[in-house]
């Protein structure tokens, strides 16, 4: 191949490579370690990304990804998607291999299956040790994008009778991960015959879940 067509052809390689990027970004799903259950919920993600497509006239690749807290994958992917009921484990290679793929413009979203609280605050403590999680307003943009939530976050599955709540913690002013707790969004974005929601509480669910991918990619 002369020197021409190669060119040509690296040119074309790195337009394709572009476009896929443009037009086909993943999503994923976060591995860790403990005994939790992180890959409950297992048809949340992809009812979500589905919602995204259609409703947000984005193109994510329907199929999460699913990657290791510690793994160098964990950069390619601009949102990733935490849930389970217990125990979370991060050495202090992946709690600072999740650190720098946050501080480095990725996003985390916690959502508290029901059990995880204890755990994903202590865990997260060893990745920003001066961070703490805090509320976050009603009037945040995170509440207000495509689908407005005045009241904040939706209550969707009952635990302890308690309201929802939106944590944050915040690097160097920008939202690098959210804690919804209270809440539990994953079970929203379910199969319907999985936890029998009603159409109103799904849609709920996918809206707020929708406003979070579009808050991720196009608002920070």
């Amino acid at each position: 191949m002369n020197l021409g067509k190669m060119k040509k052809t690296i040119l074309l390689i790195l337009l394709a490579t572009m476009m896929h990027l443009l037009n086909a970004q993943q999503i994923a799903l976060l591995k860790y370690r403990g005994g939790g259950d992180w890959y409950g919920n297992p048809t949340s993600l992809p009812n979500l990304i589905a919602f995204c497509n259609e409703n947000l006239s984005m193109s994510l690749d329907p199929k999460p990804a699913t990657v290791e807290v510690g793994s160098n994958e964990i950069f390619q992917y601009p949102f990733v998607h935490m849930t389970g009921h217990g125990n979370v484990v991060f050495s202090q290679e992946e709690a600072q291999n999740l650190r720098m793929y946050l501080i480095s413009g990725g996003f985390l979203h916690i959502d508290d299956n029901y059990g995880l609280n204890t755990f994903v605050r202590s865990q997260m403590k060893l990745v920003f040790p001066e961070l703490d999680f805090v509320e976050l307003p009603y009037n945040h943009p995170i509440f207000h994008q495509k689908y407005p939530f005045p009241g904040g976050l939706p209550k969707i599955h009952e635990h302890d009778g308690k309201p929802a709540q939106a944590f944050g913690l915040i690097w160097e002013g920008r939202l690098v991960c959210l804690f919804t707790y209270e809440c539990d969004l994953g079970d929203g974005w379910e199969d319907a015959e999985v936890h029998h929601d009603s159409q109103a509480t799904r849609l709920k669910a996918l809206k707020m879940g929708a406003n979070i991918i579009q808050y991720v990619f196009t608002d920070r």
